[in-house]
């Protein structure tokens, strides 16, 4: 059984710059697959030939949005990118919410390491 975990990253840049890189197919294909694809609600992620198909299931400009991977039986799993804003710093930190089998856990981990840290290359941070 899959649980969920949630990873918090700071990162400086502006809530709507960051949210066009969590949320669209150019956007994420600078950072999170080799190349998406959009057909409606739902994006194609392509790796290094290989695709997943995921079902965007939910969208809040500038604050959250979430997908669902389409080969996952597990209705209740999904990964979800949120942006929050400290009120008292303006700090802007991006929220990543996931699920992975215990065992799978810690590698999953270190592949979003990995991918925020290209996304904050590709920002210049």
């Amino acid at each position: 059984m899959k649980t969920k975990y949630e990873l918090e990253y700071t990162i400086n840049t502006s809530p709507n710059v960051l949210f066009n890189r969590l949320s669209t197919a150019g956007g994420l294909c600078e950072w999170f697959a080799d190349d998406v694809y959009v057909d409606g609600d739902i994006f194609t992620f392509i790796w290094e030939g290989t695709e997943q198909k995921a079902r965007m299931t939910g969208l809040k400009e500038n604050k959250y949005v979430r997908f669902h991977w389409q080969d996952d039986d597990d209705p209740r799993s999904y990964f979800e990118f949120r942006i929050n804003i400290d009120e008292l710093t303006k700090d802007v930190a991006l929220m990543v919410t996931d699920f992975a089998e215990d065992d799978e856990k810690d590698d999953a981990v270190d592949l979003w390491n990995t991918q925020i840290a290209e996304l904050k290359r590709n920002l210049g941070l």
